[in-house]
């Protein structure tokens, strides 16, 4: 195989306060847990039937770790873009763990709040073109940094009508 992807993309709710803690040298690492739900009918009994899913967040981007302080609680929605990680690490009694993590960190990473708890309405900017339009709240890309005001073009990506061209370019399309 020429190439491979690792990449994960949840929308959920952060199941409680996200937890940051700091490393010898003073970069934040912020942990969060989020749940994903579904939900069917029996189709033997007819009553409905939810199954919920829970994820461990790791961010180790420093600007993402700086947002999920100040704006992400629980109970908010987000959406994340992320690659699974898993990690091996010895109990108390020195028996082998295995964690699997969802990790931010590098260029590939994401994270949308997509209940408007944040500041800035629908105001957006980030890895991908998820919620781009209908409210939301702030998207922050890998470098962490706020969003950016819709005045310049290229500050939104995508969307139908979202301003992703310049409106005062004048050239002819040829064909």
């Amino acid at each position: 195989m020429a190439g491979s992807v690792n990449k994960v993309i949840l929308i959920g709710n952060v199941g409680a306060d996200p937890e940051i803690r700091r490393t010898q040298d003073g970069r934040p690492i912020a942990n969060l847990r989020i749940a994903t739900s579904e939900s069917w009918r029996d189709r033997n009994s007819g009553e409905r039937r939810e199954k919920t899913e829970w994820h461990t967040v790791v961010v180790f981007n420093e600007g993402l770790c700086k947002v999920v302080e100040q704006y992400v609680k629980k109970g908010a929605k987000l959406y994340i873009e992320g690659a699974l990680q898993t990690r091996k690490w010895q109990d108390q009694t020195g028996n082998d763990r295995y964690s699997t993590e969802i990790v931010l960190q590098g260029f590939n990473s994401t994270l949308t709040m997509l209940d408007g708890r944040g500041e800035g309405g629908g105001d957006r900017r980030g890895g991908s073109d998820f919620g781009s339009s209908g409210g939301g709240g702030p998207s922050y890309d890998d470098y962490g940094s706020q969003p950016s005001s819709s005045s310049s073009p290229s500050s939104s990506r995508g969307g139908s009508g979202s301003g992703s061209f310049s409106r005062d370019m004048d050239d002819d399309i040829p064909f």
